[in-house]
């Protein structure tokens, strides 16, 4: 039976056979680091002045075969600082390694396979040349050293390797239908989106159509959340430096926060978070435990720093947008809202169609990350053990992944692909309303401090509509079309019906256009399933004579001719029940 570490074992010990053959052909490169990562490994190199390009990738890949010949183990071999020093002698990296780990130990670790020597912590296969047959190199990218860009811009080489043929067939199969399915060049086609180097990396401007389906997930979320008793607000997109320092996050959240900028002699910055906002507005004048819970919810616009090498598309961004919420309430109501929370997010994944989702409880480790002592973070964590229990929802602990303030519970979603991403999370905070001295006035005429509970179901908004891409590829449900009908008239005698046509379905608030170029109906008819058009009418003498519509779905169904207003009963239906069918 193979050691539950086995697969990491494996991709760590490709990642040194990927180094040796890189060495063999370009002896001049310098190694830096090469780990296993989750899909695979990779390892960043210093070429120098040599160019190199994924073209290079089948003589790599020939050359790590021959080696593999003479790689029967891995031989640990125990060196001085000085000894390594010696042996890594004129590779800066290497040398930065050696004396940042001879800190903590006298000694050092080498590992050698065939001739191969590299410097390493261990965690290797017992006979590299029968386990390592099935690998692949997949890409190449630039990556700073040690992710600072203030250092040197290396270049990483990124693989894979399973256990047998099968495994990595089928995940270079999920790889080719995840480049079909990626955000990036459908948001380009349908027109979705556009990240501009000029505008600056990581800020999306919405085009038309994203902005369709922006404004749709927006409004649905204003409606549901006001069912449930929540009341929107809008809060600025700065504020004085003073207010941030007072809800720490300028002590512990800094590295995220752009820098101040002085407006008439005052610091200001841009809000990373909403939260110190809402509970100015809380704060607007007193509050009685009548008025609780209270519960206030935004779309707002916030801005976090991310470093270039990090950003990708619509997932990692440096401005987007939440839909963010802050419920205060007593420290009884805390685990019912909470819940309700937590109810809500369900209910929302169904709705866009996600039905498998795990949920992470994210609690300290490092105490010096957080605020507050630990009877108001023991306190916390139970509040929310009493929560996750009253859902019966099952959930993995992750230390470390707490906010700085409290416990969350993180939704991580599987799209159709079975990738996994963190979207929404729901979160239950004692030190805020202590930071900020809030009160509300009880029963029995005592103030009191409430409870906060911070909440973002969809998360980020770009975030979550990159994944919507990904996982429908492009082929949105009906409500979240951009262009939900297309009319079609097959030459330009039906131009007229085809025109009063459109303008009913608009009246009906469907989304509709007009194709009036003079083109071939077979041409018309593929140019709008490339656009994902959710129905194409087509409009020819039967349909002007019989005052009806032909009707085509993008998944090229042919559902025949029906009058207008069964058409529009049917496109009405769906959008109000959200449905994901056409």
């Amino acid at each position: 039976m193979k050691d539950e570490n086995y697969l990491e074992y494996l991709r760590h010990s490709t990642s040194h056979l990927l180094a040796a053959a890189v060495m063999e052909l370009w002896p001049n490169a310098k190694l830096t680091l090469g780990p296993a990562i989750e899909d695979g490994f990779y390892y960043d190199i210093d070429f120098g002045d040599e160019k190199i390009s994924e073209l290079d990738f089948p003589k790599i890949e020939k050359k790590m075969h021959k080696l593999l010949t003479d790689w029967k183990t891995f031989e640990k071999h125990k060196v001085t600082k000085a000894e390594a020093e010696k042996e890594f002698k004129g590779n800066e990296y290497k040398e930065e390694l050696i004396r940042e780990h001879s800190k903590d130990s006298p000694q050092l670790t080498v590992y050698q396979s065939g001739s191969f020597r590299d410097l390493c912590r261990g965690g290797h296969i017992e006979n590299p040349s029968r386990e390592i047959k099935y690998f692949k190199l997949l890409s190449m990218a630039g990556a700073y050293w040690r992710g600072d860009e203030k250092n040197k811009m290396l270049t990483r080489i990124y693989g894979t390797v399973f256990p047998t043929q099968k495994e990595l067939d089928e995940y270079l199969l999920m790889k080719e239908e995840a480049k079909k399915r990626d955000h990036k060049k459908i948001g380009r086609d349908l027109e979705l989106f556009n990240i501009n180097e000029e505008v600056g990396q990581g800020l999306t401007m919405w085009l038309p159509n994203g902005s369709i389906v922006r404004r749709e997930i927006e409004n649905f979320m204003v409606s549901e959340q006001e069912k449930m008793g929540y009341k929107h607000v809008y809060s600025p997109h700065i504020g004085q430096k003073t207010l941030w320092e007072k809800s720490g996050h300028w002590d512990l959240y800094r590295e995220k926060m752009y820098s101040p900028m002085d407006v008439d002699g005052v610091e200001y910055l841009v809000k990373p978070m909403t939260c110190p906002m809402h509970v100015q507005t809380y704060n607007f004048r007193p509050r009685s435990y009548r008025e609780l819970p209270f519960r206030i919810a935004e779309i707002g616009s916030v801005y976090r720093y991310e470093k270039s090498g990090e950003l990708s598309g619509l997932l990692r961004v440096r401005a987007f947008t939440q839909d963010d919420a802050h419920i205060f309430c007593t420290p009884e109501q805390a685990v019912d809202e909470f819940v309700s929370v937590f109810n809500f997010i369900q209910k929302l994944y169904e709705t866009f169609g996600f039905e498998n989702y795990t949920v992470r409880l994210g609690v300290r480790s490092k105490k010096e990350k957080y605020l507050g002592n630990d009877e108001i973070w023991q306190k916390a964590e139970a509040e929310v053990l009493k929560a996750l229990k009253k859902t019966g929802a099952e959930y993995v602990v992750s230390e470390g992944d707490a906010a700085f303030y409290g416990p969350k519970a993180d939704f991580m979603i599987k799209d159709a692909l079975g990738r996994e991403w963190q979207c929404g999370t729901v979160q239950v905070d004692f030190m805020l309303p202590e930071r900020f001295d809030l009160k509300y006035i009880d029963s029995d005429g005592t103030e009191k401090t409430p409870v906060m509970v911070h909440r973002a179901p969809l998360g980020s908004l770009e975030r979550f509509l990159g994944i919507l891409i990904e996982n429908f590829a492009g082929n949105f449900p009906t409500w979240l079309t951009p262009v939900q009908a297309k009319v079609l008239p097959i030459t330009e005698k039906h131009l007229d019906y085809a025109r009063s046509v459109v303008e009913k379905l608009k009246k009906e608030n469907i989304r509709t256009e007009l194709d009036d170029r003079n083109e071939r109906l077979q041409a018309k008819i593929r140019d709008a399933q490339l656009e994902k058009v959710a129905y194409m009418l087509v409009i020819g003498d039967k349909e002007i004579e019989s005052e009806s519509i032909s009707v085509r779905t993008r998944g090229q169904q042919d559902l025949g001719a029906m009058s207008i207003a069964d058409f529009v009963a049917r496109v009405q239906s769906l959008i109000e029940s959200k449905s994901m069918e056409l």
